[in-house]
């Protein structure tokens, strides 16, 4: 989603996180981008009516420890969401396509397996700047967004029952 595009103020108030207990997987490298993002997750989780004490934050090296850590919690079976997040910012190396190959590949293949719905918070930047701008304040937080995601296939997935 590109923030001009967003779908956030079309959606908020429409779904319900009472109740609902979500993990939070942070990646601490690149933290000052990361923790804004997990700000802004908070921040939905709890527009959306979320109890604190229903928001487990657990926290991670970095975007490539993230699907290790979300299989883990997964298997657990104590949430209804999972929601990543993470930020590569490309270098001068491939390390970049490495880290963000892996993530992407790990964390799509731990949302198929999973019973609670697994969103991908993973910025993919080229500069710091970037980064800086989809960590930002307001609705445009690509950590707002993504928590909003896994609150709508929250409920997406309650009208499909247990199947």
């Amino acid at each position: 989603m590109t923030s001009k595009r967003s779908h956030v103020g079309e959606t908020r108030g429409t779904v319900d996180a009472s109740g609902l207990r979500v993990a939070v997987l942070v990646a601490r490298f690149n933290a000052d981008i990361t923790e804004r993002l997990l700000e802004g997750s908070l921040r939905c989780l709890r527009e959306h009516g979320a109890s604190d004490a229903d928001v487990n934050v657990l926290r991670v090296p970095g975007a490539w420890e993230l699907p290790q850590a979300a299989a883990r919690v997964a298997a657990l079976g104590r949430h209804d969401a999972i929601v990543t997040l993470g930020c590569v910012i490309r270098g001068e190396t491939p390390h970049f396509d490495y880290v963000c190959d892996q993530a992407n590949l790990g964390l799509g293949e731990v949302a198929r397996s999973s019973r609670a719905p697994l969103v991908f918070g993973v910025l993919t930047t080229e500069s710091h700047a970037q980064a800086l701008a989809r960590a930002g304040e307001g609705t445009s937080n690509k950590g707002y967004e993504v928590t909003l995601a896994a609150l709508q296939m929250v409920a997406l997935y309650r009208t499909l029952g247990n199947a």
